[in-house]
Formats: C-alpha cells, sequence, structure tokens
C-alpha cells in the first residue's frame, strides 16, 4: 500500500497516510485539528547508488523530504 503525504491548511500540518491507490485522492480528515480542509502533496524522492569508490551518491535530482530539494548535504540523508 502506498503511503502518501497529506497538507492541513485548517493547522499547517503536514502529515502521512498508508491508504490504496483508488483512496489517494480521497477526503482525509487531519489527525492533528479534526479539519477536512487537506490536500494530497507531490512528495520528492531521493534515489542513491554506490559509486566505484565506495562512495554513496545521489541519483536524478531533488533530495529527501527532510532538506526540501536541492541537496541532502545539509540534512544528511
Amino acid at each position: 500500500m502506498p503511503l502518501y503525504e497529506y497538507h492541513c491548511a485548517g493547522c499547517d500540518l503536514t502529515f502521512d497516510k498508508l491508504r490504496p491507490f483508488s483512496q489517494a485522492d480521497a477526503p482525509i480528515r487531519c489527525p492533528e485539528c479534526q479539519g477536512d480542509d487537506t490536500r494530497r502533496m507531490i512528495t520528492r524522492c531521493a534515489s542513491f547508488s554506490r559509486g566505484e569508490d565506495g562512495s554513496t551518491q545521489a541519483v536524478g535530482g531533488g533530495g529527501c523530504a527532510g532538506c526540501a530539494g536541492g541537496s541532502c548535504a545539509t540534512c544528511h540523508h
């Protein structure tokens, strides 16, 4: 089951929820304020590859959820 990320406009909370693909955009209640003004977010993902010298290198772009894009050098993920 996919993990989706949602944002609540009422309390500004970002939260994750495991849901079937068929329910990805269905209404979901905020776990913090119980509000209904939530939207599914587009979540970036990071993939990594091991270089010839054994070092880990980011593949593609985007960074991770911890650094919100760019480079993971500051968040160390």
